[in-house]
């Protein structure tokens, strides 16, 4: 029987498993920026033309349809939900659904910033969501397809009707690349380089259906638009921001890097083998709690759990039985320990979600690497529950 209290022998190769940025690609290396059009304008034939390959491999590789528009914006993946929500929200009535932080910040956005008043918030805690049968889809619909601080997930895009009368905006940002996106019933989806892509941050990638452009230029809202949130003139959708002129300067080195990133997933065989690779690490994880009497997923049903943010809650019962803040410090401590070790990097829940652990298992990181980990795991739990248990006795 393995010994929990000593260390184990092996280290994961890659000990990256941050939520964002997330791990680099298998493989990476500084050099693959030896090429960027650092020095270059970004308006440059040359520039323009390597922001337009990022654009033709986002359509390749997300099998985005030959009439949606994608554009590289500021601000990253929240620039990009805001800059529609400040442009198209109050032509109808909206449904926001918020099940962790970063839709609650779109509530937030809507309620007090732009502060619309036809808004219904379909709300349901962490590890849940909202009842999907109460949206309203005469309204326009505002939701997260993958809750990075929850681990929860839309299972799929049969609960949108395709005969919508509203806009259906997703935040995409934890799902692209590892997850069936179901463009045809989605008018806008938002996400950012620095997720499944592996990429850098400040970027963010905004998407729009034929019915999201007709909403562009058929409402005018009362409210004032900064400049980089403006995505039409004279009425006209500005359209050569999304042929490579972008609203403001992008970094070519961060292009450059998303140009790699998204190569080497068409080399691997494309959405498809992406999202396998994100099932396979899922499973990997699934395995060893389903082996392990300490740990849970913090999400209630199998099949709103994401393959990428895998969000984890300490079940044992003596741990559970002590007070919160001793749960939570004995989190910490495991967290530290693993980066400590050099094991496992930034893996503690997020600040305003449970108690708990979240390890990032999108495209770019090794199954082989997670299966490494979960001794580990196993491991700083014994020694830092045995330690805290002696410290409260």
């Amino acid at each position: 029987m393995t010994d929990l209290m000593t260390a184990p022998a092996v280290k994961p190769a890659n000990p990256n498993f941050s939520s964002g940025p997330c791990a680099k690609r298998p493989g990476w290396t500084v050099e693959v920026l030896a090429n960027a059009l650092v020095g270059r304008s970004h308006r440059s034939k040359p520039g323009k033309a390597r922001i337009q390959r990022a654009i033709e491999l986002t359509r390749e590789l997300l099998e985005v349809p030959k009439d949606y528009l994608i554009g590289i914006v500021p601000a990253s993946d929240t620039g990009a939900v805001e800059m529609f929500l400040w442009s198209a929200l109050g032509a109808r009535g909206v449904d926001m659904l918020a099940w962790e932080s970063f839709g609650e910040g779109w509530v937030t956005d809507v309620t007090k910033q732009l502060k619309l008043e036809d808004v219904r918030i379909l709300k349901a805690p962490y590890g849940e969501l909202p009842d999907l049968d109460e949206v309203d889809f005469t309204r326009d619909v505002v939701f997260t397809w993958n809750g990075t601080t929850s681990g929860v997930r839309v299972p799929n895009g049969d609960w949108i009707p395709a005969d919508r009368q509203g806009l259906t905006i997703c935040d995409a940002t934890s799902a692209a690349f590892a997850q069936n996106l179901d463009f045809s019933k989605l008018d806008v989806v938002t996400f950012s380089w620095q997720k499944a892509l592996g990429g850098e941050a400040a970027h963010g990638i905004l998407i729009l259906s034929p019915r999201a452009v007709e909403r562009l230029e058929t409402f005018k809202p009362d409210r004032p638009l900064p400049k980089i949130f403006r995505l039409t003139k004279g009425g006209k959708l500005m359209a050569d921001v999304f042929e490579g002129a972008t609203i403001n300067t992008v970094s070519m080195l961060c292009v450059e890097d998303a140009i790699d990133a998204m190569e080497w997933g068409v080399r691997e065989g494309g959405l498809k083998a992406l999202k396998a690779r994100a099932d396979a690490n899922y499973k990997v994880l699934a395995d060893w709690v389903g082996r392990t009497d300490w740990v849970g997923f913090l999400p209630k049903e199998r099949a709103t759990h994401s393959n990428t943010s895998v969000c984890l809650v300490i079940t044992d019962a003596q741990v559970t039985a002590l007070p919160e803040e001793q749960q939570a410090a004995l989190a910490k401590a495991i967290v530290s320990r693993l980066d400590k070790a050099g094991v496992a990097y930034d893996i503690g829940a997020y600040r305003d979600a449970p108690t708990g652990l979240r390890i990032w298992a999108g495209s770019t990181v090794e199954a082989s690497d997670l299966d490494k980990l979960t001794p580990w795991l196993d491991h700083a739990f014994a020694v830092e529950k045995a330690a805290l248990l002696a410290q409260a006795a």
